[in-house]
Parts: structure tokens; C-alpha cells; sequence
């Protein structure tokens, strides 16, 4: 049985926990600071599997030596996003939780892939490359497939469409200035731009750049998770089943789309080596513009990062 490890029990880690253990993809550990809280929550999931049918070993921990021979880190502690904080906010806390949590599973599972969900994303995800010093193949952040399925959920509520028939790419930055690429979305292969009026595409778009902040103000309290984790499940279920999926999410490019040296959300291939391939997808002027804001809101990040962790200069 495969093992993976998520870091952080809170509502995304113990809710990617929820949906592994449903598809049965891996034995699990939950870490987490706060004693009591992943073994009381690995303990009722394990109580569910008989309920459920399935065979998976469960098991919370305070201590990052449970994590031994995993095959896939999944970090998702820190602090979540609250109203009137944007995600470059949690830049400085998360730094930290994120730089030890990666140096520190890296001890136990040198062979591990990483998948980041912390806030703000590529950032964090930049960070845990070069603390652990891994290949750029085993570092990737889940944002893209979160941001496109918030867009084609948007794109299925204004026009009755299933899901399954919409195809959605938003590009960039895990943040306000994302890319939603309408040129190279469609339902069931009709361009968006055919398929709805100019001013439903425009609403659809500035919601979907702004889907996170939505359900943080509606929550007041925290930010979404059940979307999240299931990004982070598709990733992990790419990378174990080798199923070579093309999926948006946030990896490290050292010249691709113009990009060097930083963690962007653009097209990947994940399989059983990681990220083995850079999806290139043609982009007009307007798009190209669009796409180097967005870089250019990341790299600011990215410098603030090395102020707050000088190692990373």
C-alpha cells in the first residue's frame, strides 16, 4: 500500500484524508501541532472504514517521524485566510510552518513528492524547493485545478451544462491577478466565447479570480477546503497511478512561458516521476500581458520571501 502524509489536520488536511481514504489510495498519516487533534480525527475515519468497505490504516500524530517512507507530502498547515486578508497576508507565518514542515518530513521520506495547498501558494511552493533542495520535478502546488474548477463551476451554474462537458484553463498566480484563459476554454468543444454573452463570460471570470475571497467572507472564519483537498486528491491520484493527466497547477519553470526561477500556475503532466512535462498553450498579446502581471505579483511575493528567509537568496 502507498503512503501518504498530509501536514496540517485541519479542515483541508482532514478533509484530503477523508476522500484518500475513500478511494483507498494510500495508507495515511495525519501530523498536526495540536496534541489530540489528528489522532482524534484519524481515529473516527478508521472507525468509518468498516462502514465504508474500505481497508486503509489511518493514524494522527504531533511528531513528523510517523511520516517515514511516504510517497507523497501533502502540506496544507497554516494559517487560512480570513475576511480582509488577502493570501499574500499569511506570508511571514506560513514561511515558517511551511519551511519546517517540508525540511522536516524530507528527513523521513527522502524519496517523497510534495504537493503545497499553503497560502500564498507558489511562494510556499518555491519556498519548499529550494529549503529541501529537491528537483523541480517533486515540488508541485495545488492552484490551478482549483481555480479552473471554480470557473467551470461557474460556467455549469450559468448555463445548465454538466461539468463533465466544461473545460476550463486559468493560468498564473494562485492570486486576484490569475488568468482565466476563455480563448482556450469550451463546452463541449464551443468556445465560452460562443456559447455565452460577453457580459456573463466577464461575470464569470472576475469570479472566478476572486473564488477564494468569496467563500471567505461567506465563511468569516476560514477559507474553503472541500474544493482544495479534492485538487490535491486528483494530483496525488495522477502521480501514484501514473495516469500522465494534464492538469493546471502551480510548477517550477527555469525558462518556460518566458518565466525563470519561479513557481507559476501553468499546464503539467504528472505521473510517476513527478512533473514530467511543461504543457506549452499558445497565448495571444492581451493573454501574454495578462499572464506577466500575474508573474510579476508572484515575483514580488517570492522577493518579500527572501527578506523574511535571506537562505533562499
Amino acid at each position: 500500500m502507498n503512503k501518504i502524509s498530509i501536514i496540517g489536520a485541519g479542515m483541508t488536511g482532514s478533509t484530503t484524508a477523508h476522500w484518500l481514504a475513500e478511494r483507498e489510495l494510500a495508507d495515511l498519516v495525519l501530523v498536526d501541532v495540536v496534541e489530540g487533534m489528528p489522532q482524534g480525527k484519524a481515529l473516527d475515519m478508521s472507525e468509518a472504514m468498516p462502514i465504508i468497505g474500505k481497508d486503509v490504516a489511518i493514524v494522527g500524530a504531533n511528531d513528523y517521524a510517523a511520516t517515514k517512507g511516504s510517497d507523497i507530502i501533502i502540506i496544507t498547515a497554516g494559517l487560512p485566510r480570513k475576511p480582509g486578508m488577502s493570501r499574500d497576508d499569511l506570508l511571514k507565518t506560513n514561511a515558517e510552518i511551511v519551511g519546517t514542515a517540508a525540511t522536516e518530513t524530507l528527513k523521513h521520506s527522502p524519496d517523497a513528492i510534495y504537493i503545497i495547498l499553503t497560502n500564498p501558494l507558489d511562494t510556499m511552493a518555491y519556498l519548499a524547493m529550494k529549503k529541501t533542495g529537491l528537483p523541480r520535478e517533486r515540488v508541485i502546488g495545488q492552484a490551478g485545478i482549483l481555480d479552473s474548477a471554480r470557473m467551470r463551476a461557474f460556467v455549469a451554474m450559468e448555463t445548465g451544462v454538466s461539468v463533465e462537458n466544461i473545460n476550463c484553463y486559468v493560468l498564473g498566480g494562485h492570486g486576484d491577478m490569475m488568468v482565466p484563459l476563455t480563448r482556450h476554454s469550451n463546452v463541449a468543444g464551443i468556445p465560452l466565447k460562443e456559447y455565452l454573452p460577453a457580459d456573463k463570460l466577464d461575470t464569470i471570470v472576475t469570479r472566478t479570480r476572486k473564488g477564494g475571497g468569496e467563500i471567505v467572507n461567506l465563511l468569516k472564519t476560514g477559507s474553503a477546503f472541500y474544493a482544495p483537498a479534492a485538487a490535491a486528491i486528483a494530483m496525488a491520484e495522477s502521480y501514484l497511478k501514473d495516469q500522465k493527466r494534464v492538469l493546471p497547477c502551480a510548477a517550477h519553470l527555469a525558462n518556460g512561458y518566458g518565466v525563470k526561477d519561479m513557481f507559476v500556475g501553468v499546464p503539467i503532466v504528472i505521473g510517476e516521476k513527478g512533473v514530467e512535462r511543461i504543457v506549452k498553450l499558445r497565448m495571444r498579446a492581451d493573454e501574454k500581458e495578462a499572464f506577466a502581471k500575474s508573474v510579476a505579483s508572484v515575483q514580488g511575493l517570492i522577493e518579500a520571501c527572501k527578506v523574511i528567509n535571506p537562505a533562499l537568496k
